[in-house]
């Protein structure tokens, strides 16, 4: 193969490679800015159901990082921001209670009546989750509700509940470690960046846990 062609391939695998390169990076700043914008962003309002994202416990403890969502979703309840209470989560190998019995535990040791409290105690993602909420609130005739997370993750959330088909508002915890702290933060935005590529792509999502439960 002469030279001068050669010389002309290579040139346009560069500079292919360079635009899909720039075409990436402008993508994922993309995505950093509306996952930083949603986080900042408190959507309370009325609706039918406060939901409530699962997170590490502790043998019927919750984590610092679930804590605070859970925090903020009785204080949501209090206000009168939704008369029902959803929680969501299952159990790793080798734990004895759910995410979500131990959000019940919680919720109802700060004033939370049992009778306005359900949920899923199976799903291991943010996606299983919510699919089986978008089930129990169907079944219940609720279409709104007001979803608490962490800053970094309520971008994803609201994306894929919207997608299922509620209509969704979020309202992030400002107590989280994970938000308090610069490192982890950057850390749960990679890891948000990689689930929204996946979900995305796949329309799947991996098991997941914020770093430092």
């Amino acid at each position: 193969m002469p030279r001068s062609l050669i010389g002309r391939i290579t040139s346009i695998v560069v500079r292919g490679a360079l635009v899909a390169g720039l075409a990436v990076a402008l993508a994922g700043g993309f995505a950093v800015l509306r996952i930083w914008q949603q986080g900042a962003a408190d959507e309370e309002r009325p609706a039918d159901a406060i939901v409530v994202l699962g997170a590490a416990q502790y043998d019927g403890r919750p984590s610092p990082v679930f804590e605070a969502r859970l925090q903020h979703a009785v204080a949501l309840y209090r206000a009168g921001v939704a008369p029902r209470f959803v929680v969501t989560g299952g159990k790793q190998a080798g734990d004895r209670t759910t995410e979500a019995a131990v959000a019940r535990q919680y919720a109802i040791a700060h004033g939370v009546p049992a009778s306005a409290i359900f949920g899923e105690d199976r799903a291991h993602n943010t996606l299983d989750s919510l699919r089986a909420v978008a089930g129990e609130l169907d079944q219940r005739g609720l279409r709104s509700a007001v979803f608490v997370s962490d800053p970094t993750h309520m971008y994803r959330v609201l994306r894929i509940a919207s997608d299922l088909g509620l209509e969704a508002y979020g309202s992030p915890t400002r107590t989280s470690p994970v938000d308090a702290d610069l490192e982890r933060r950057l850390r749960a935005t990679a890891h948000e960046l990689g689930a929204l590529a996946l979900y995305f792509a796949t329309g799947g999502t991996a098991p997941e846990e914020l770093p430092g439960g």
